[in-house]
């Protein structure tokens, strides 16, 4: 079992920390603290809890606090004010306070990193990239190989293993940095951006074959990016980031339905409500006197598309029942279908 807990995180670049923290508390913008005190802020106050198991992305425009914030997970980052604590089964890991030789543990076992670009090492093989996690833990050379075997199989490229690494392609060398941030066992895995400078068609495979892979294996992902469709297609949850603090999180759902201001939903207005929503998402409760008086004229499964409600009731006009495990649940009008998309385009 593995869990995160970032408590009240503010990080600081520049000298007069004390100052900036100071003024960032009394609400200034990143803005007003680079004109008056000539300090960054890096992240304010950021508090988040990661459940095992879970996918969080961060997610915001280039220069939010996203990466800042990741990598205070892995103590790449140390906070000026906060805690990030990491629950392993019986141990408690305060980050913050983690010696040398407590950090290289906790990057080794316990928490792996994907970066943009890789960070591959040209001259190494395949196979030499993905073990060099094991090698600094020390791992013998015969188990190593039978995990790095192990771990190209999981991605497809285990006929690959001893090719020199610039022979593969991009989407492939993405492949084998996942390998090699899989090899060490982690239960915790850190992805900055991982699949953005890839063409779109290779980074909608990459996440497909991700997912995949994650609900074997259960991570506990912090996943950071700027791409909506791809925060809607990995998390969990979504906690969305501006000028270093948190202004919302939630799942895809609240954060697309509700957004807490215009700034959010200048994120989210070009979602497709068409396939993002689903019958459960919009139906109205089902009551034997309503499915008599709306006369239904189909029926659709709960987790069924906006898109494909919209094209049921084209071709059948009527109300549409909601079933779930065969138990009407609920109904869908045309006039609920129209109502929420209207909904979803009203910034």
């Amino acid at each position: 079992m593995v869990s995160i807990s970032i408590v009240n995180v503010s990080v600081i670049f520049g000298k007069k920390k004390d100052i900036t923290l100071n003024a960032a508390d009394r609400g200034l913008s990143r803005a007003q603290i680079k004109a008056e005190i000539g300090t960054v802020l890096g992240v304010h106050n950021c508090t988040l809890q990661i459940k095992e198991g879970e996918t969080l992305v961060l997610m915001g425009l280039s220069g939010s606090g996203k990466s800042t914030l990741l990598r205070t997970v892995n103590g790449l980052t140390k906070p000026l004010r906060g805690q990030v604590k990491i629950d392993h089964e019986d141990r408690t890991f305060y980050v913050n306070e983690l010696r040398p030789q407590q950090l290289q543990y906790l990057r080794t076992n316990l928490v792996s990193m994907v970066f943009q670009h890789v960070a591959l090492l040209p001259w190494r093989s395949v196979a030499d990239n993905v073990g060099l996690g094991l090698e600094i833990a020390g791992i013998a050379k015969a188990r190593c190989r039978t995990i790095i075997m192990e771990q190209l199989e999981l991605v497809g490229l285990e006929e690959w293993a001893d090719k020199p690494i610039m022979e593969l392609s991009g989407g492939m060398q993405q492949r084998v940095g996942l390998a090699r941030a899989f090899a060490t066992g982690a239960p915790v895995l850190l992805m900055d951006e991982p699949f953005s400078a890839l063409d779109p068609l290779i980074r909608k495979r990459l996440q497909d074959e991700l997912r995949v892979l994650q609900r074997r294996l259960k991570k506990t992902i912090i996943f950071v990016s700027h791409d909506l469709d791809e925060t809607i297609r990995m998390g969990d949850r979504i906690a969305i980031m501006r000028d270093g603090r948190i202004i919302q999180s939630g799942s895809p759902k609240d954060i697309v339905l509700t957004p807490i201001d215009s700034h959010v939903a200048e994120f989210v207005c070009h979602i497709n409500p068409l396939t993002f929503l689903t019958a459960a998402d919009i139906m109205r409760p089902y009551t034997q006197e309503a499915a008599v008086k709306n006369n239904l004229s189909a029926m659709a499964k709960a987790e069924t598309s906006l898109g494909d409600l919209a094209q049921a009731i084209s071709r059948m006009p009527g109300n549409i029942g909601v079933s779930d495990k065969g138990i009407l649940v609920g109904i869908v009008s045309t006039e609920d279908i129209v109502a929420h998309i209207a909904n979803c385009k009203r910034y």
